[in-house]
């Protein structure tokens, strides 16, 4: 089930923690983005981390397009909006902007949770 995290709190503590809270924040996205999809294709979010630290940030490029191409089957399975924003992503992570990123797919997991909150309630 994905959890729904609150954007604003989450920014504030990455920067609170010197970026600590941002790689939480990058292994549960990770984790929440497959969970939303169903798809088991892309490493976990540990494995994710742990490649971008090896790879000097390279994975994490890579790892921005996917999500954006994850997302958009999260989307689509779960009834939501669909937008396909990997190339967004890329270019954010490009620019170094990889928290602008993960507020978006944040903000996407959390339009998913809130659809399937309102399933359960009904």
């Amino acid at each position: 089930m994905v959890q729904r995290r609150d954007i604003a709190i989450a920014i504030i503590l990455t920067v609170v923690t010197c970026g600590i809270y941002g790689i939480y924040w990058f292994i549960v996205l990770t984790d929440d983005a497959k969970t939303a999809s169903g798809d088991d294709k892309l490493a976990s979010g540990g494995l994710a981390f742990v490649f971008t630290l090896i790879s000097c940030g390279i994975y994490g490029i890579y790892w921005a397009y996917k999500m954006g191409e994850l997302m958009k089957v999260a989307q689509e399975k779960n009834g939501t909006e669909v937008k396909d924003n990997a190339v967004l992503y890329l270019v954010l992570e490009l620019f170094g902007l990889g928290i602008v990123t993960y507020a978006l797919v944040q903000s996407d997991l959390n339009a998913i949770a809130d659809k399937n909150n309102q399933g359960q309630a009904a």
